[in-house]
């Protein structure tokens, strides 16, 4: 099977069409006249071109710029402090290193309740296991997957049980 076009095919004259369209692109952005920055661009004329301008030529960003952008963006910026005479910004500081913020050693799980730490395991192991049991064990019988769910509910409202049931009028939530 053969799926290309024949020589005489219309898509052969679009790809021909392509090219040419391709070719005169490429002419003209190599005929654009390539002026440094800070060099001054000759006057118009009254239909509005450059004498060295021809109509079919490009024009450049300058050409259609009325707002003078591109000449601003040459200028050097002035700094901060030129601009607002010499006083200081936010962000004109100089960083005081104190030490920095060394956190406290995290307390050890062996010393956990081991009720709690069996709930923990329940609630983040039963959706795994759960997850490997549809993917690897297709076949499990409907009371292991009772089971595992069973474990997950139980674990999590365990959890939630052991939450403080007390609430601190006083406590913004700013503690650290």
């Amino acid at each position: 099977m053969n799926n290309r076009p024949g020589p005489d095919s219309a898509d052969q004259s679009a790809n021909n069409d392509d090219d040419a369209v391709w070719l005169d692109l490429v002419a003209r952005l190599e005929s654009m006249p390539s002026t440094a920055p800070d060099e001054p661009l000759p006057p118009e004329d009254a239909a509005g071109r450059r004498p060295d301008q021809n109509s079919a030529a490009p024009r450049s960003f300058r050409d259609f710029d009325p707002l003078g952008l591109s000449r601003q963006a040459a200028e050097e910026p002035k700094s901060v402090d030129e601009e607002a005479g010499g006083a200081a910004g936010p962000r004109d500081y100089g960083a005081e290193d104190d030490g920095g913020f060394v956190p406290e050693e995290p307390p050890s799980l062996a010393g956990t309740e081991p009720m709690t730490m069996l709930a923990w395991l329940g609630a983040v192991g039963g959706p795994i296991a759960l997850l490997f049991t549809a993917m690897f064990w297709r076949s499990a019988p409907l009371l292991a997957v009772m089971g595992i769910l069973a474990a997950f509910l139980g674990s999590v409202v365990y959890l939630i049980m052991k939450l403080p049931e007390e609430k601190d009028d006083n406590d913004d939530g700013a503690r650290v």
